[in-house]
């Protein structure tokens, strides 16, 4: 059961819990900044605001009959692996609202990741990791774009995964460093980031393997990325029918094993 006393600093998670709603609503109207930036938006753009109750897809989204293979996913794995881009991407693709969770946790706590661990602490951010996890998964129509560590952390892991399917992204180390390089991530500040970030990957990959559905997003285009994921995802959902039908009766649904 989590503490709802703050390891550190002044927040606590019983606060936390009780901005998170508004927290996630705001944030469903975002458009990431890097998707911003790439897309030529200004500061502040936003998509159509949903209708009512956030659990609902929005007008943008209500317009005729929308074939999608799963109306939940979410996407795992390293940092620098793509998760942001390609899961608003996806989003798009499926007609999906796109939660980022590190986005909507740093929306709700009012201060960036690396502050968060300074001034709160790991525990305190895993904490309202686990909160956002418990509250994404109870969402309709949306893709959710993992934290690097939320998928290692085994409850969450437990709750995504009955969920629906978790996407996991891959890439190289020399990738991720590339990518994240620049970044003030708490992790990259060490002496040898590329050795750290090798080291972390290695003892994370038999947890990442848990995954649903693998795909490698090294040199390549997030459309060709954002095409694999939904044509695997259609062949998942056909085999979920097909395990589904031929189940004995009032045997319990959902096979999440991993698909590479």
């Amino acid at each position: 059961m989590l503490n709802d006393a703050a390891p550190a600093g002044a927040g606590t998670v019983a606060a936390f819990r009780a901005g998170l709603e508004a927290g996630l609503n705001a944030h469903l109207l975002e458009v990431p900044a890097e998707v911003r930036r790439a897309a030529g938006l200004p500061e502040g753009a936003s998509v159509t605001p949903p209708a009512g109750d956030s659990l609902t897809l929005s007008p943008m989204f209500s317009s005729g009959l929308i074939e999608r293979p799963v109306s939940w996913v979410a996407l795992a794995g390293f940092m620098g692996t793509g998760k942001s881009r390609i899961g608003w991407e996806l989003s798009r693709a499926l007609a999906l609202h796109f939660v980022d969770t590190d986005k909507l946790i740093t929306r709700v706590v009012g201060k960036t990741i690396p502050e968060v661990f300074a001034q709160e602490g790991e525990g305190y951010f895993r904490a309202c990791e686990h909160e956002v996890v418990h509250r994404v998964t109870r969402l309709e129509h949306a893709v959710i774009s993992l934290g690097g560590g939320t998928f290692i952390q085994e409850d969450n892991r437990r709750q995504l995964l009955e969920r629906g399917p978790v996407v996991v992204l891959w890439a190289t180390p020399e990738t991720v460093y590339q990518r994240t390089k620049h970044s003030d991530r708490p992790l990259l500040r060490v002496e040898d980031p590329l050795s750290t970030i090798r080291s972390m990957m290695d003892e994370r990959e038999p947890v990442y393997r848990q995954g649903t559905i693998h795909v490698h997003s090294d040199g390549r285009p997030s459309e060709e990325i954002v095409e694999e994921i939904i044509e695997r995802l259609w062949a998942w959902a056909d085999a979920q029918h097909a395990w589904a039908a031929s189940a004995p009766e009032g045997t319990a649904g959902g096979d999440h094993r991993a698909a590479d």
